[in-house]
């Protein structure tokens, strides 16, 4: 009988398939997009491949020992044909787990990604190297290997951004009345000229960092709505003009963390214009230091101790080396350097403190993930502690991994409106949405319920 159309296509990706390099190179193809969710939908993708081809390789053909088919007639077959193992397909488990992987982060690339897992997938037993029962076992432990991926690591689809209280703001639909201030040190440049082309009635203003705070005291004095693109330290400095100017606030991200952005649900130029054109906004609450006669406000985390110190040693290496492995060496440096906890009253009592971290609003844990806010009005500061002693480094490690545990040696945690340190030493280093600052004496850190309106897209309930 004369093969079927297929025969000469079908087995095509699965010779590029081993070993995962189809998909590195699509992964590597989806992170060259430069958007967050792209980024994010690729290390998912590779994160789940890598669970599955662990579950299939170690454990699967280790322990069920499958012959593959008899050859089929010679115009089907693969010109290779695999030797190991049939049972279960490692191919399909690879090729469902990366698409699955993908499309639970992102929808619209999943589908892209799709018809190529699918076509490798069926490859595998239309070649004749493996029994249907073979690549439908491996394709269903691939898409399970995704799902667990997802449970260790939510995607931020799972956890619905804060949508209360809701703010009446003004609709711009063309975005007349918005204006802008980019700082371009920050690499936001393209997004701000990309809000620009979404908006084309705002007012884009791009500047270095050093005119960025000149730059939104002109923009202020003549918005209906402030916007500002950058990194957290840019939307900090953005924020003090609002409250001060009493305007509604509209961030879009542009840095290399963007905690503030993302924990509010914006990502990209389409949500905010989408909030923008809607006239969609909430009330979030601000945190406020003091120290003498310095203040200021913080719209993420303010911390004192060894996190302060990693902040100063990553700006030094940042621009030599770049940002995340300046983050890597940062850590290392500080965390190997023999430094004394730092001495501080606090609830009453005199204590050594390795770290004391207040965020802005309550962190809850995913899985394995860092914490992020559900609510960004709940009046509370969370504050954090890991306490003097020997070894910081395990400290602080068992503290990340265990959570906001309130009963232990190392670590506490507790939810309080108002915070007051004391006898705190000069030349303490303080952290502030990255900024770092000298402060000493009487520390005090305090919440200002609902005191920022932002525009962000707010789901239908």
């Amino acid at each position: 009988m004369t093969p079927a159309v297929p025969d000469p296509v079908l087995p095509r990706p699965s010779l590029s398939a081993p070993h995962g390099a189809l998909w590195c190179a699509a992964a590597a193809a989806l992170a060259a997009t430069r958007t967050p969710r792209a980024r994010r939908a690729a290390i998912r993708g590779l994160a789940s491949l890598g669970l599955a081809s662990l579950t299939v390789n170690a454990l699967g053909k280790r322990t069920l020992h499958h012959a593959r088919p008899a050859p089929v007639p010679l115009i089907g077959q693969l010109k290779r044909r695999p030797t190991s193992i049939s049972f279960p397909s490692g191919q399909a488990a690879a090729a469902s787990a990366f698409a699955t992987g993908i499309a639970l982060e992102s929808p619209a690339w999943g589908t892209v990604v799709a018809p190529a897992a699918a076509s490798v997938a069926l490859s595998r037993g239309h070649g004749g190297a493996r029994f249907p029962s073979d690549v439908l076992t491996g394709a269903a432990l691939g898409v399970g290997a995704a799902f667990a991926v997802r449970g260790m690591v939510p995607t931020r689809g799972q956890v619905a951004p804060p949508a209360r209280p809701r703010a009446e703001v003004p609709a711009l639909p063309d975005g007349a009345g918005l204006v802008l201030v980019a700082n371009t040190a920050a690499g936001s440049a393209e997004r701000a000229r990309a809000l620009r082309d979404a908006l084309p009635g705002a007012e884009v203003v791009e500047c270095e960092p050093g005119d960025v705070p000149a730059e939104l005291e002109k923009a202020a004095a003549r918005a209906r709505v402030l916007g500002v693109c950058g990194g957290d330290g840019t939307v900090n400095a953005a924020a003090r003009v609002a409250l001060r100017f009493r305007l509604p606030l509209a961030v879009l991200p542009g840095g290399t963390l963007n905690h503030f952005a993302y924990d509010l649900g914006i990502e990209d130029v389409r949500d905010l214009a989408r909030a923008l054109r809607a006239g969609e906004a909430v009330r979030v609450d601000v945190g406020r230091y003091s120290c003498g006669g310095k203040h200021g406000v913080f719209l993420n985390t303010c911390s004192v101790g060894v996190y302060p110190e990693l902040v100063r040693e990553r700006e030094h290496w940042s621009h030599r080396i770049g940002g995340w492995p300046a983050g890597v060496l940062a850590a290392v440096r500080v965390l190997r350097a023999d430094r004394h906890p730092l001495e501080a009253e606090f609830q009453g009592r005199t204590r050594p403190l390795w770290l004391l971290f207040a965020g802005n609003g309550t962190y809850h844990r995913m899985g394995l993930a860092s914490g992020r806010r559900k609510d960004l009005a709940d009046g509370q500061l969370d504050v954090r502690v890991v306490h003097g002693g020997r070894r910081p480094a395990v400290r602080l490690l068992a503290a990340a991994l265990a959570g906001p545990l309130t009963r232990s040696p190392a670590h506490a945690a507790v939810q309080v409106g108002r915070l007051r340190l004391d006898h705190v030493a000069p030349g303490t280093l303080l952290a502030y949405d990255g900024e770092v600052i000298e402060v000493e004496g009487r520390v005090t850190l305090e919440k200002l319920p609902e005191a920022l309106t932002v525009y962000r897209p707010v789901p239908s309930s």
